[in-house]
């Protein structure tokens, strides 16, 4: 199937994304978080797909170029499906708006966390690369994601994320309906914690492993919504303020980066 014709799992093609096409894509986990930047974030947004609950906009920046604000889904197995597919219909950088949960003190609720590389515990990115192939972020989308959020005031750490593939048993969360972990997940988080890990995510591993082998930028940022060192609940009154700071860093590198390649 040409790349022209919608694809199978996001739901629209090359053709769909206008003329000049983007080559930049903001990708969340949630499919709210995909609508919220299309619809107060870019002029003339104009929805692609919700196949499969993947919803899929673009539309342009302040400076007039094209975005792509696109849907991954929960997980690895998920994100390495769509993002596949974006890179046949053409994008060419990808960056990751999600949330985490901080297990190091000093890593707050409502802060972002922008992830320079992954320790990389995840099934789907076996099946991009080997285990000992480093899951690194772009470095120079991740030192413009820095700079960014400081120029934007916002809390920000920059270092290396978990990447599992559970939300629950993989990050050692025992309150939940599986209270009987496996001996191997006993005590990770502390372990992690002195490797100076600063998060938990679910996707970021498998992105950047994506983005060496099949040759686009990849990067990460997330809000932090949870801290590990306290409690396993996500801290709800700090989710608005995370997310809100993590897309307003990631406008303002699309926005850097649409120009630099001319779209």
């Amino acid at each position: 199937m040409s790349a022209d014709q919608p694809l199978y799992h996001i739901g629209f093609g090359r053709r769909d994304l206008g003329d000049p096409p983007p080559t930049v894509a903001l990708l969340s986990g949630d499919p709210e978080r995909a609508r919220q930047i299309a619809e107060r974030h870019l002029r003339d947004a104009r929805k692609l797909s919700e196949n499969r609950g993947l919803h899929s906009s673009v539309g342009r920046l302040p400076n007039g170029r094209p975005l792509l604000s696109a849907t991954s889904g929960m997980g690895a197995p998920s994100l390495s499906i769509v993002v596949n597919e974006l890179v046949q219909v053409g994008i060419r950088t990808i960056i990751r708006v999600g949330t985490c949960g901080s297990i190091q003190p000093h890593v707050r609720p409502g802060s972002v966390v922008i992830s320079s590389a992954a320790l990389c515990r995840q099934g789907a990115a076996n099946d991009i690369a080997p285990v000992e192939y480093p899951a690194v972020a772009d470095p120079f989308l991740t030192v413009a994601l820095a700079q960014a959020a400081r120029r934007l005031g916002v809390e920000h750490h920059v270092g290396i994320t978990a990447s599992v593939d559970t939300f629950y048993e993989g990050q050692e969360r025992a309150a939940s309906a599986n209270p009987h972990l496996l001996r191997a997940l006993r005590g990770i988080t502390e372990e992690y914690r002195r490797l100076n890990i600063l998060n938990y995510e679910m996707e970021s591993g498998t992105l950047f492993k994506m983005g060496g082998v099949y040759g686009f930028r990849a990067a990460c940022i997330c809000g932090v919504i949870a801290q590990r060192t306290e409690g396993e609940q996500v801290v709800l009154e700090a989710k608005a303020v995370a997310v809100e700071n993590a897309i307003r860093v990631a406008l303002a590198v699309a926005e850097e980066v649409a120009g630099e390649e001319g779209i």
